[in-house]
This record gives C-alpha cells, structure tokens and sequence, in this order.
C-alpha cells in the first residue's frame, strides 16, 4: 500500500550538470533578446528557470513587458539548444542515486515523483542522458507553476490522477539541495530532506531547520529509513 510519495529535486540531487547549461541558456537569450544579461554570474541553485531568466534579464535593464512578450520563444530556444548541445560527459550522477531510486522503485510503500525548477523537457533531458528518466512517472515542473511553492499541490495532484491515492501532507517528502527545497517542504507542511551535494553544505543546510539533513544519498538504508519515519510538522 502507497504511504510516501518521494519528490526529487534534479540538480545538485540526482544529478550535477556541467557549465553547458548556463552557457546554454546565455546563447539562447542573446538570440531572442539580444543580451544574456547577468547569467554568467547569477546563482541559480534551487530557483525555477522561469525565475532565473526574469532575473537575469531583469538585470540588464529589461522591463517585465520585454521579458515576458518573449519568453516563450526564449523557453523553447533554451530547451531544443540544451537537448541538443548536452552530452554524457555534461551529466554526473550522484553517487548513490541509481541504487536509491532502484530500491524505491520496487517498495510498493513509496512513490517517486519530481519537484524541481527545471522546464520538464530540458529537465527530463538532464534525466535521460544518465538513465534515469524511467523512474520518475510524473512530476511538477516549472511549466507548472510561477514559483516553486505552487509545485507541491502540482505534484499531489498528478500522483491522484495516476493512483487514486490523495495524498496528505505527512505523507509528501521532498528531498533536495537548497534552503528553497526546505523553504517549499515546509509551506506544504511536507517532510523535507536536505542532502548537501549541491551548493550548500549540511552548515549551510541545517540553519534552514530542514527534518533530516544528510551529506549524500549512498546510504540506501538510511535514506529510506528516513523517508518512511513520521515526522511532526
């Protein structure tokens, strides 16, 4: 019987990518908008991609008109640019995530989902070129909602439509690497692991009060163990 549903975060999570995708998204807004404004510099962990080309435009003098009577043409460049610039060398897995989401995958107790500020295609593509992609049925992009505190009762919903199970806040964890993964579990009253394999390390991680704090996912046992312990919210 379903008890968890498992909501991963893609980068610095499952998975680090190399300079490609910043200089990606840089040629792909030089294109549409004719500067890739701050994007050489700006901090993207944990923000949704919608987000950081706001940002990072933005910075550049633009005005909110300009960004958005562009930006779909600008998502869709930055999309078929990555799929076909990334390659397997661009891509690292996290140690221990194959393992991980091997053992989750056949527990009939958990359900595995996304949750991350990737557009789906260029995040699914992330996903694809290590193999990986098959494990996640369903997720909640940043196709789906403006910030990444809207993505959880997106991801909620998806899983009842694939299930019939509605799942209750206690029943939701979302594991990821940055205070914004913790910041969006704890608006939802959802459980939240933080891992420090991205950006921030577990210091950095535990001042944001996330439930658990580990410093990798290679301890399949434990991070199970964890995900299935109640917690109060």
């Amino acid at each position: 019987m379903l008890k968890k549903l498992v909501l991963f975060d893609i980068d610095g999570t499952l998975l680090s990518v190399s300079k490609i995708n910043r200089s990606v998204l840089g040629d792909a807004l030089k294109e549409v908008y004719g500067t890739e404004g701050s994007t050489g510099t700006h901090n993207f962990a944990g923000k949704m991609d919608s987000v950081i080309i706001h940002e990072v435009l933005g910075s550049a003098g633009l005005s909110e008109a300009d960004i958005s009577g562009k930006f779909e043409l600008a998502k869709a460049t930055y999309i078929e640019m990555f799929r076909v610039q990334a390659k397997a060398e661009d891509v690292t897995l996290m140690e221990g995530v194959r393992e991980l989401l091997d053992e989750i995958s056949v527990r009939s107790e958990m359900m595995l989902g996304l949750l991350t500020g990737n557009f789906e295609e260029s995040g699914r593509h992330k996903l694809r070129i290590p193999y990986i992609d098959h494990y996640f049925p369903f997720g909640a992009f940043a196709d789906d909602a403006t910030s990444r505190n809207g993505l959880p009762p997106v991801a909620v919903e998806k899983a009842y439509r694939m299930t019939g199970r509605r799942f209750s806040a206690d029943d939701v964890v979302i594991i990821g690497d940055t205070e914004h993964d913790i910041a969006c579990a704890k608006a939802h009253k959802a459980k939240s692991i933080a891992v420090a394999t991205g950006t921030y390390s577990s210091g950095e991680l535990k001042k944001h009060k996330p439930d658990v704090v580990l410093e990798n996912l290679c301890q399949t046992d434990l991070v199970i163990s964890e995900i299935l312990r109640s917690t109060t919210n």
